[in-house]
Parts: structure tokens; sequence; C-alpha cells
């Protein structure tokens, strides 16, 4: 056998392999191609996995609101947002005056959400302990003093409760919560923006507003 021949065999030996992995290649991705399969060179983000918390009641958890009561929004937590739940309030609130109204507000959104709540996802981070008191001699109209220090709560325990009372007409100024603690530091107004309600944790205190 001639070496030529020898040369020639082995470069067809190596034509054939190629050829078949090449084969090979083509089938693979013609398999993937008709799965519906989208091939890339590139890593891809799918996002978070999606949430199996609902964060909306059930018709049948729905509280049954009372003749000689109204329904109130307060905010809770879920999903690591913000999201509003109805609750009864007194009739005899609507119209009461401001801090009356904050303090049964506070009760509400401080309050364990019940069984069909939790079931949806929802928690509240206001502590039990909170207590709302009336503005002092030299605080901007609207302040309400809590037992503590607005920075010194959760940021979603703050976001919880500026947002719960930025529902209520009575208790904001310029569209702005104004609460302070109990020690000599000014108090603050707060907003509450759709980016507080999303992000919660993130949010709260840097949107304060500092009042003159």
């Amino acid at each position: 056998m001639k070496r030529g021949d020898v040369t020639y065999r082995r470069r067809s030996a190596l034509r054939g392999r190629s050829a078949v992995s090449l084969a090979g290649l083509l089938a693979v991705a013609a398999l993937v191609s008709g799965c519906g399969i989208r091939t890339t060179s590139v890593p891809v983000d799918a996002g978070a996995a999606p949430s199996r918390v609902p964060c909306r009641l059930s018709a049948s958890d729905v509280a049954t609101r009372s003749p000689d009561s109204v329904s109130a929004e307060v905010y809770l937590v879920c999903a690591s947002q913000l999201v509003t739940v109805d609750r009864p309030m007194p009739t005899d609130a609507v119209g009461a005056e401001p801090v009356e109204v904050a303090r049964t507000l506070l009760n509400e959104v401080q309050q364990a959400p019940s069984a069909g709540e939790r079931r949806a996802g929802f928690t509240t981070a206001v502590p039990a302990g909170l207590r709302v008191d009336p503005s002092r001699s030299g605080d901007p109209a609207g302040t309400l003093r809590l037992s503590s220090q607005p920075e010194d709560l959760s940021e979603e325990a703050l976001a919880q409760l500026v947002c719960t009372y930025a529902e209520s007409e009575s208790l904001v100024r310029d569209g702005s919560v104004v609460l302070g603690g109990p020690g000599d530091y000014p108090p603050r107004g707060y907003l509450c923006t759709s980016q507080t309600k999303s992000r919660p944790g993130d949010l709260a205190t840097p949107d304060a507003l500092r009042l003159d």
C-alpha cells in the first residue's frame, strides 16, 4: 500500500466522522426547534418565580359589616407590598376628632390578620403597643404624636400607618400625613406614593417631607 493512499483514507475517515457529528448537531437543533425552545448563547433571566399568594380575600372571608358600622380601608403587608383590606369601623368614628379617627385606624391596622386574611397571605408589621396622642403646642396643624418615634418603627410598619392614614381626609395635610414621636424632635410629613405601596421596605422615610 502506498503512503499516499493511507493519507487519503485517513482524511476520508475524518471527513466521514465530521459529517456524522454535523448531522447529529442538526438533528438536535431540529428537535429543540420542534419543541418550541429558542436556543440562545447567553444566560436568560426568567425573573422571580410567580407568587402563589393571592393577596385577595375570597367572598366567604370578607367580614360582614353590621348596620351600625362603616367600611374603612387599611393597609396590610402581602407579598412584600402594601395591599388594602376592608375593616368595619363604628359609624360614630366618622366625623370624630382626628386623633380618635387615628386611634381607631391604628387599632385596625395593628390587629393580627384574621384567619381568612392569613390564608390570603396578609400580615402586619405595626406593633401592638403603639399608641397615638394629640399634637402639642407649636406642632403643625394635623400633627399626630406616636408613642414611638416614627423613624424607630420598621419601614413596613411606618409605610402601613402612613398609607392607612392617607386614606382619611381628616388626617391629611397638604397631601401628607404629619407624624411626630414622644421626644422633642419636630414632626415630619410623610407621603404615601405608588412606590411606597409596591416597595414599603425600601421607601417610607425617604419620602418624608420636613415641614417648616
